[in-house]
Formats: structure tokens, C-alpha cells, sequence
């Protein structure tokens, strides 16, 4: 049994569609997957076939409509009678769902997050043509998947649908040898450089900190901004901005530092409701955490007790909640990171996975 997956990025650090495709692999499944060479087309190795699309458009709404165009294509292209589509986000839907229905071939559907309340999107124009898509084609959904109980709640409601299986979004499970230690002690913060994410307010509490960096492991369109806040703030001796990462090398300085920051802020559903991925990823390395107060973040740090949530993002409340975590060491959160690191897995969530595209391969063999 084929699976097409496909999704709008240069497939690099989309870690979600790589542990996806090797759950599926795993199973039997013949993965291909197709992205595309936005930002870039780095050098990927995978143990099934990768197609990525060469875009021309230079600015992100037309890259939108020329990916959709071929991405059709290269769909149907590989795509049989026994082939079962994966389609990643909104990007993806609208080809995905029009060859399922001219083949008569299943499709799942896996949402990482509300597309349409991303802050991005918040006070555009172009929100009214992406929530159009959305509703349009999600009701259409026989087999959906989403990322955290909150999106799946947020789309049973606003769309009036089954609720979508939910597979959150966590790392596989990684060995243990015990506490890494590094001085000056690290603060870390994993991820896009991008509005909402809480950055500058983590920028400026390095004022409030001593002895302690702020590592920030990513790239994104305000890393200049923030480059240029930190300089102009007097803190830049105390900001490192390492880049993107490829996950290895991520999960090799994960374990350094000594509290791992995700301080959203609350511009769109999207973000209130997310569980960020790097949550999960600090606890595997077990890595105390600082979150703000979202329902799904401040559930893991309440349930397991792996550090402290934000009551705001004001720059001297967290950095408040920072050193707090600082003064105390791992020492005192490390029972409950190891029991959080053995249920917040991907090994836990993958049955899910197996679940749903097994009820798919039925279809094709009735």
C-alpha cells in the first residue's frame, strides 16, 4: 500500500511528517513524500523516496498558488488506485482532496495547527481567503488528525464534524546518562523566529539574569529584530543565535542547557490552544521548562511538575520564573522529567497513526 505524504516546506526540520513517514514505513507502507525548495533545498537523506518541488514565486502567496498547481501534478503523477494521500496542513488540502475524489482514493488529513488563527494571519485580507479554504474543505474530511485536544475540540466546534483524532506531536524516546551541565548556565529556546513567540520579552529579561545565555536554536523572518533588540538592550554578550538546526545537532545541545523556554503569546487560537513540540523535546532531554499559561502547556507542567508557568509575559515576571528555575538546578525536577519523558513519546502516540491509515487501507481492499 502506497502513502503520498505531502506538506508546504523544504522537509529538513519537520520533524511531525519525518516520524509520520517512519511510523508508516515502519507498518509496510510505501511512503513518498513530497515537499518543496522554499528557503532552500538542503541535502536530505530518507529511506523512501523524496520529491521536492522547485518554486520560482520569490514572495510567500504566490509560492502558495504555484505549489498548489504542481504539487496537483506530482500528486498525480505517483498517485494509483492503491495509494492513500496524506495532506499536511491547509497548504496541501485542496490538491490532495480534488485527486481523492477523481480517483476514488482515501485521504488523511493532519492539521499541526489552526491555520486560519495563526497571528500571522490575524488582520489580513488573506485570512478570508485561507479561513475560506478551510471551511470549505475540513467538513469534507473523513479522516482527520490534529496535534493537540485543543485544536481537535476547537475544530469538532467551529466546523460541526467528528472530532479529529488527535497525535501529539512529541519526540521519540531518547537514552539517558544523566544531567549535562554547561557555565555560564543556558536558557533555551527552540523554534521559528517570528511574532508571538515571546522572544523579545525573553531578550529583555536577560537584563534580570545573571550568569545565565539564552541560546536561540532557529531561524525566521525577525531574527534582525531581535538581533538588533538584544544590541540595543546591552545584552547581546548574553543572546547566542546558533540558526537552524537539523534535528540532530538539536538534540545534541537540547540537553545542555538548563531550562528550555515556550512563552507564546496569545495573538490567535492557534497559539493559545498549540502544545509546542519543543516542550516535549526539553523534557526528553530532561530539561526543566517555563511555559506560558495555555491550556495544553500549562496541563503537561501541572500534570508532571516539570517546571513553572508565566501568570504574563511582562520581561521581569519571566525573568522571575527563569531564575527560580535556575536557582533550584535540575536536581529537583528530575524524578518527574523521567516519568514525563516515558508517557510524552512518540512511541505512545504512533498507534494512532497505525489506527487510522490501517482503516484506510480497508476502504481500498473492499
Amino acid at each position: 500500500m502506497k502513502v503520498i505524504v505531502s506538506v508546504f516546506n523544504n522537509l529538513v526540520t519537520d520533524q511531525r511528517v519525518e516520524k509520520v513517514c517512519k511510523t508508516l514505513g515502519d507498518n509496510g507502507y510505501q511512503v513518498i513524500l513530497i515537499g518543496n525548495d522554499w528557503l532552500g533545498a538542503p541535502e536530505l537523506s530518507r529511506p523512501y523516496p523524496v520529491i521536492r518541488i522547485a518554486l520560482k514565486a520569490k514572495v510567500l502567496r504566490m509560492a502558495y498558488i504555484e505549489f498548489q498547481r504542481k504539487l496537483y501534478h506530482e500528486i498525480r503523477k505517483n498517485a494509483d488506485n492503491k495509494t492513500i494521500l496524506l495532506a499536511n496542513d491547509l497548504e496541501t488540502i485542496m490538491p490532495n482532496y480534488l485527486i481523492s475524489r477523481k480517483l476514488q482514493i482515501p485521504m488523511v488529513f493532519d492539521s499541526h495547527e489552526i491555520f486560519t488563527e495563526m497571528p500571522t494571519l490575524q488582520g489580513r485580507w488573506v485570512k478570508k481567503i485561507w479561513k475560506a479554504i478551510e471551511k470549505n474543505f475540513v467538513p469534507k474530511m473523513k479522516r482527520m488528525i490534529t496535534a493537540s485536544d485543543s485544536y481537535a475540540d476547537w475544530f469538532a466546534k467551529e466546523y460541526h464534524i467528528k472530532r479529529p483524532t488527535v497525535v501529539r506531536n512529541l519526540p521519540r524516546k531518547i537514552a539517558f546518562d544523566g544531567a549535562a551541565d554547561h557555565s555560564p548556565k543556558i536558557i533555551l529556546y527552540q523554534g521559528w523566529l517570528n511574532y508571538s513567540r515571546g522572544l523579545d520579552k525573553a531578550i529583555l529579561a536577560m537584563q534580570y539574569i545573571p550568569d545565565a545565555e539564552l541560546w536561540i536554536a532557529g531561524g525566521g523572518p525577525m531574527e534582525k529584530e531581535f538581533r538588533s533588540l538584544a544590541e540595543n538592550t546591552g545584552v547581546s554578550a548574553k543572546v547566542k543565535f546558533l540558526g537552524k538546526l537539523v534535528p540532530d545537532d538539536l538534540r545534541t545541545i537540547t540537553p545542555l542547557a538548563a531550562v528550555g523556554i515556550s512563552v507564546e503569546e496569545n495573538n490567535g487560537m492557534s497559539y493559545y490552544y498549540s502544545l509546542p513540540n519543543k516542550i516535549s523535546d526539553y523534557i526528553q532531554s530532561r530539561v526543566p521548562v517555563v511555559v506560558s499559561d495555555f491550556p495544553e502547556m500549562k496541563h503537561i507542567v501541572n500534570t508532571f511538575g516539570v517546571g513553572e508557568i508565566l501568570s504574563n509575559h511582562s520581561p521581569k515576571h519571566l525573568a522571575e520564573k527563569l531564575n527560580l528555575v535556575l536557582k533550584k538546578g535540575k536536581a529537583p525536577y528530575l524524578h518527574n522529567l523521567n516519568v514525563a519523558a516515558e508517557t510524552l513519546c512518540w512511541e505512545n502516540e504512533e498507534a494512532e497513526i497505525i489506527g487510522i491509515f490501517s482503516d484506510a487501507a480497508r476502504e481500498i481492499l473492499l
